[in-house]
């Protein structure tokens, strides 16, 4: 399947009962215990942020933005990124994460941090953070915190990501 096949639209509200089919089939009832879960829980994902992958009238992808705060910086966390087994390696992700990023570049936002696979999310603008700077609470392979950085702030960025007191 090309990127022709699939189309990258902002998240409406009539989504989430698919979005939320998608994650429990993608990650399962296991989601809920993951640290970054438990960073998103309880803090609605921001809408202008997130975005769907559709082929024709069908739903197959979606990645939210959520606000979080590292010490006492706003900051952005990515996830959960989703595409249905059927439609993966399209680039539907790939093409959902360079849309969100871009998205958060263009409303001022100037950090956003996952969780996730360097070889996968490397290309798409992330990198390792360094050692101990960010922390998240709960268990994690810090190997897998990474980040954007959309204003070069990362290296005056550090301390324990928390969940975000209001969505910006």
């Amino acid at each position: 399947m090309t990127s022709s096949s699939f189309q990258i639209r902002p998240e409406l509200p009539e989504d989430d009962p698919i979005i939320d089919d998608l994650h429990e089939t993608a990650f399962g009832p296991g989601r809920f215990a993951r640290t970054a879960f438990r960073l998103r829980e309880g803090v609605p994902h921001v809408p202008e942020l997130s975005f769907v992958a559709t082929v024709g009238d069908l739903l197959v992808g979606s990645v939210r933005l959520t606000a979080i705060s590292v010490d006492s910086s706003a900051v952005l966390l990515l996830g959960p990124l989703t595409v249905h087994p059927g439609h993966k390696s399209n680039g539907a992700g790939k093409d959902l994460v360079t849309r969100a990023l871009s998205a958060a570049k263009d409303h001022g936002h100037q950090l956003v941090l996952l969780v996730g696979d360097a070889p996968y999310y490397g290309p798409l603008g992330f990198e390792k953070v360094p050692l101990g700077q960010i922390t998240l609470p709960g268990p994690v392979d810090p190997q897998r915190v990474l980040a954007a950085d959309l204003a070069g702030v990362l290296p005056t960025t550090s301390g324990l990501a928390r969940r975000a007191v209001k969505a910006r």
